[in-house]
């Protein structure tokens, strides 16, 4: 559990900075992350939750209203499927890079990248030369954060698996990194990986608490983290496709929907594609 725990934690931190991007509707400003999914011929309502993908263990907390949420549900779809050997095994291969650091970036980054890993983890890019640039994101993300890091897939996913809940996937592992690579080119991707410390996880972690969708919107969207290009890419395609997959998925029995918070907002985000699609999705709020 402890070497799937590492892989998970790596995969979901390289997307925990495209936490909100998009313009909120008044209603996606309510003071929820969980909202109820009904009508249009569902037997039985579902549930969307908006996590943050990593924080400090010291100011991780499941609200009694997602407990019982959750309580209510027959079925847990996460991002990714944790509970498939595959993807376990495509995330360790992924972690290695196929081209060597030295040779992917040019010496300017190169040396970019050196320092920053000097600084945060005291070692430098030679040390990291078959590394993948996500699994230096996901290290330098971790080392940043300062606290032993706890996550609510990871958490969800143990709760399900004592339930003996069945867990599934909205997207494969190999689609996420495809879709990582395409919105941050490898010189990008070292620019973005000096935008971390504690002091933005710290704040990042407040606003999330509060609940306040606009507030967390108004926070992270900056340009430094995501830019016109990489907005449709890492998040409307994919909210896009989910809400394609939701409705059967959901049609006959109650499923707990875990995906990052930026993906809940916005005319394209996964609360209005739902409502577009005829659904009924309203915020819980106690």
């Amino acid at each position: 559990m402890k070497t799937i725990k590492t892989l998970i934690l790596g995969l979901v931190a390289v997307t925990s900075f495209s936490f909100s991007t998009q313009a909120q509707t008044k209603k996606a400003n309510e003071n929820s992350l969980l909202w109820e999914i009904s009508g249009n011929g569902l037997a039985r309502p579902s549930y969307v939750y908006g996590t943050l993908h990593m924080m400090c263990e010291s100011d991780f907390t499941i609200k009694e209203k997602v407990k019982k949420a959750f309580d209510k549900s027959t079925k847990l779809a996460l991002e990714l499927d944790f509970d498939d050997p595959s993807e376990v095994k495509a995330m360790q291969e992924m972690s290695v890079s196929k081209v060597a650091l030295s040779t992917l970036l040019t010496p300017e980054d190169y040396k970019k990248l050196d320092v920053l890993l000097k600084e945060k983890v005291g070692v430098g890019a030679s040390q990291f030369e078959t590394t993948s640039l996500s699994s230096l994101m996901s290290l330098i993300m971790i080392k940043s954060l300062n606290c032993p890091p706890k996550m609510y897939e990871l958490e969800f996913f143990q709760m399900a698996q004592k339930r003996k809940m069945e867990v599934v996937g909205l997207e494969k592992f190999a689609t996420q990194i495809a879709t990582l690579d395409a919105a941050y080119p490898p010189h990008v991707m070292v620019e973005q990986l000096g935008n971390y410390d504690k002091k933005h996880f710290d704040l990042l972690t407040q606003t999330y608490k509060s609940e306040d969708l606009k507030a967390i919107y108004e926070m992270v969207n900056d340009p430094k983290f995501m830019d016109e290009k990489s907005k449709p890419v890492m998040l409307d395609n994919r909210n896009s496709n989910w809400v394609k997959d939701m409705p059967a998925m959901m049609k006959n029995e109650s499923v707990f929907f875990a995906v990052g918070a930026a993906h809940l907002g916005g005319e394209k985000g996964v609360i209005q594609l739902l409502q577009k699609a005829g659904y009924k999705v309203q915020p819980i709020t106690n």
